[in-house]
């Protein structure tokens, strides 16, 4: 039987001691121990790591078995090698990088070289749609990945080299808050980042009163940046004046929604600006512990994050608060912030029934705020200069400044801060413009409805607001852009969504988990020109039983913009109905 060896355990033990309680050192304990054994877990390890964490075998392997980044139902080679064929990166070459290395190694998706030095897998979306196609090796990413690239990445690795590959981002920024040292060398230190006027907010918001910060961001209208658009200050107004339990502040870094890859800039490239808006934050509500729950593929951004969070430390500007960094393992739905609780607390991320909503008892049975990287960021900006100032950028549909992400066809996919409300063509045009002929739009994440062309053309033309998005029949979502141009079919489109759906449900809810999957079905029998008249109903018919069914979002994100590319594009899926 394969054993831990004793060095193992005391870092397990050491992870442990990390939390308030040890069973949420389950995650960051499997993957240590994964990637000491080859990147592969087998049973008898789960259950040791089981037993030094004190949870029963059960727990543990269901907990393994459930993230995507686990590699317990089949053993992975030497080298990982995952393709993102998500809708972003299908729109970018992804299928074309992914066939020419099946080809080159001689393996399909998830069978391994006979040598045992490869394994072949198409994942879901990395994060990286303005740089794809991306290739994953084991935990690096290799971005704008061609042919000439894949062949000199697979030579390198035959040597036993992991390569550098330098890639180049598009960036641009008309605020110059969030990305305001996105061009700055070293600016992951602390010691740029205050030369720059970094932590002199966090000195002026520990000498204010908490409800006077709160009071503020509410004035701000801030809402939050990660999808749902919730008033930040609100949010916060949650916690019980009369609590006594301890509040916990988390950061929600899991950034799993196909089009957005945002959060990224400010991660990698300004982590001093994230923790220094969680410390005026944690002050404000009151708390003394606080996470970033990062999602697994972002493991050297945590190493970004770990590093300037002990430099806070060594500073002095986090006297009165912990943060811990927390890596995810793989699922779309602890992005929900109740499964991102449940996963934080060592469990599966199966979302909990609201309420009680994370404000009464979240994290521990505590009162809990989670907020996302980019609403959490621009804290110090409302404190530092008021909430008069951060509202005058924007308007009533939505205040201050926010990311787009911006991926498919424009000539130069990337991340772009303005202000809110800009309009859409604005911004396609700071992204170098529609590259050929557009026939499909999605401004806010794969799970908001698809604009067309035609619909584009109505009124003033779209901003890049709540409000405006709402009157178009949208939604703002995260702010992940993705244009389809016509070398597409919407269809195929369609299937390739519904399967990455089907793929993160939870299993949880009965409509999402048999919903889904009775959507692939449907769909891929129409794509594959089987289709029967009344199939595409049956799918509508889904799509409308579904929706406010589930515990979470995801039976809604997946049921709008299904039945909104068929009705708009009906005729495309019509046309391959043959029966």
């Amino acid at each position: 039987m394969l054993l831990m060896k004793e060095e193992l355990i005391i870092k397990i033990k050491q992870i442990m001691a990390k939390y308030p309680k040890g069973e949420s050192a389950l995650l960051p304990a499997l993957t240590l121990v994964q990637k000491a054994h080859g990147n592969n877990l087998t049973k008898e390890l789960v259950n040791q790591v089981a037993d030094v964490i004190g949870v029963t075998h059960s727990r543990a392997f269901g907990v393994a078995t459930y993230y995507s980044m686990f590699n317990i139902s089949k053993a992975v080679g030497k080298y990982h090698l995952q393709v993102d064929t998500n809708i972003p990166a299908t729109l970018m070459g992804a299928k074309k990088i992914f066939d020419y290395i099946s080809n080159k190694l001689g393996i399909k998706h998830g069978e391994t070289t006979p040598d045992g030095l490869f394994t072949l897998s198409h994942v879901e979306c990395l994060a990286s749609c303005g740089t794809c196609p991306v290739v994953q090796v084991n935990d690096v990413y290799y971005e704008l990945m061609t042919i000439e690239k894949v062949d000199m990445l697979i030579d390198s690795l035959r040597n036993g080299i992991m390569p550098v590959l330098p890639v180049e981002y598009n960036w641009a920024t008309q605020c110059n808050v969030l990305l305001k040292n996105r061009g700055v060398k070293n600016a992951t230190s602390i010691d740029v980042y205050k030369k720059n006027g970094g932590y002199k907010t966090l000195a002026k918001a520990l000498k204010m009163k908490p409800e006077d910060i709160i009071a503020e961001v509410k004035s701000s209208q801030l809402r939050g940046r990660g999808g749902a658009g919730f008033p930040t200050g609100v949010k916060w107004g949650f916690i019980s004046k009369d609590n006594q339990k301890p509040v916990y502040l988390i950061c929600n870094a899991d950034e799993g929604e196909p089009g957005t890859f945002k959060d990224r800039q400010i991660l990698a490239y300004d982590p001093h600006l994230l923790i220094e808006g969680m410390a005026i934050s944690a002050h404000a509500l009151g708390s003394k512990l606080a996470f970033i729950y990062i999602r697994g593929e972002f493991s050297w951004i945590a190493d970004i994050l770990e590093k300037a969070i002990e430099e806070a430390k060594k500073d002095g500007q986090l006297k009165d608060l912990d943060i811990i960094v927390h890596l995810g393992a793989g699922a779309y739905v602890c992005g929900e912030e109740t499964a991102l609780i449940e996963s934080l607390e060592g469990k599966r991320g199966l979302p909990r029934m609201k309420p009680p909503f994370p404000a009464v008892a979240g994290l521990y049975g505590c009162p809990t705020i989670v907020n996302n990287v980019e609403t959490l960021a621009s804290i110090p900006f409302i404190v530092e200069n008021g909430a008069k100032e951060f509202t005058k950028w924007g308007s009533v549909g939505g205040y201050g400044f926010k990311l787009f992400g911006v991926s498919g066809a424009v000539n130069k996919p990337g991340v772009y801060e303005c202000p809110m409300g800009i309009p859409l063509k604005d911004l396609i045009a700071m992204a170098g413009g529609i590259k050929g002929n557009m026939i499909g739009i999605i401004v806010g994440g794969l799970s908001v409805p698809m604009l067309t062309p035609e619909e584009l053309k109505k009124g003033d033309g779209l901003k890049m607001d709540y409000e405006s998005c709402a009157e178009y029949g949208t939604s703002l979502g995260s702010g992940g852009i993705m244009v389809i141009s016509d070398e597409f079919s919407i269809p195929d489109i369609a299937l390739r969504t519904i399967q990455f759906y089907n793929h993160e449900s939870c299993g949880q809810c009965t409509p999402c988990r048999l919903g889904s999957g009775m959507i692939v079905s449907m769909l891929k029998k129409i794509v594959d020109g089987k289709g029967e008249k009344g199939d595409l109903e049956k799918v509508l018919w889904f799509c409308d039983n579904i929706k406010g069914k589930t515990l979470c979002p995801t039976g809604e994100a997946y049921a709008t913009p299904i039945k909104t590319m068929i009705t708009k594009f009906n005729s495309e899926f019509n046309k391959l109905i043959t029966k």
